[in-house]
């Protein structure tokens, strides 16, 4: 059997990656928190974030009870599983699992490998900030008595030839509770005070999403006195896309995904010392 690991630090997205990888190349099932996963469905076993406790959650993880590890390879065996990736946080919990399951692996990779670093910031953000887990199931394949009212429908997978592949389901687990929301109005907040910082844009219409990766989308205006070069637009908001990348990296370690400024209006402003009779004119 070919044994893969896919490691990678917690919240940067494992579980989602892998739905897409193990489509791609070929790989029979995954193993990832406790569950032995086939074709985007639990096969066997029980997964880490059912736990109450960090503790028991990573004891459930590397599989240490011998009940669960025997169910899990009973199940494989049944399979005839010809390649299974195993996931963890590191190559040493991989390995262990592996160890735990009677399983040598033969190829590593990580999840830097097949996550962009936006991607990797986003869901580590998540994580952080919202408390938010992904399990590669759908919804209807979770045990919803352990989460109630905290769980919520993820995002469907598809193949490049847009094949459905799998789905994810987003819930909270009981032992993660040291997280703080920040929500997307403060973050378009920040993104117009540092639009407006050095006065030369006002902003007019903004259009901000979070999922799948971060996207932007701003319409300004642009101030000018009537000495200014309508040619010095360019660098305005060139200025502006900066600052804004540069803030949002600052404050939330996160990258656009895309990122879109448009002028759509002018606005001739009186010079300092000109009359107060002067009124400002648009274009």
């Amino acid at each position: 059997m070919n044994i893969i690991s896919l490691s990678g630090a917690s919240g940067t997205g494992k579980s989602t990656a892998a739905l897409a990888y193990a489509y791609s190349h070929r790989i029979d099932a995954i193993i990832d928190d406790g569950l032995l996963i086939m074709n985007g469905k639990k096969r066997a076993g029980t997964s880490a974030k059912f736990e109450k406790s960090a503790l028991k959650a990573v004891r459930r993880a590397i599989i240490s009870d011998d009940a669960h590890r025997d169910e899990l390879c009973e199940a494989i065996d049944e399979e005839h599983i010809e390649s299974l990736m195993i996931i963890g946080t590191s190559d040493n919990m991989t390995s262990k699992i592996a160890e735990r399951l009677h399983l040598t692996i033969q190829q590593r990779i990580y999840i830097e490998d097949i996550n962009s670093e936006a991607e990797i910031k986003l869901a580590r953000f998540m994580r952080k900030n919202e408390g938010q887990h992904t399990m590669p199931l759908p919804m209807q394949q979770i045990e919803q008595n352990f989460f109630k009212r905290l769980m919520r429908r993820g995002a469907e997978i598809f193949s490049p030839k847009r094949e459905k592949i799998g789905e994810t389901t987003i819930v909270h687990p009981d032992f993660h509770d040291d997280f703080t929301q920040i929500s997307t109005k403060d973050m378009m907040e920040a993104f117009k005070e540092a639009i407006e910082q050095k006065k030369r844009l006002t902003v007019k219409k903004m259009q901000f999403k979070l999922l799948p990766l971060p996207a932007l989308e701003v319409q300004v205006v642009l101030k000018m006195s009537s000495q200014m070069e309508l040619m010095t637009t360019p660098n305005a908001i060139e200025e502006a896309q900066k600052t804004l990348i540069e803030c949002f990296s600052q404050l939330y370690d996160l990258q656009f995904g895309t990122l879109a400024m448009k002028v759509v209006d002018i606005e001739f402003v009186e010079e300092r010392g000109a009359s107060n009779d002067s009124q400002s004119k648009h274009r």
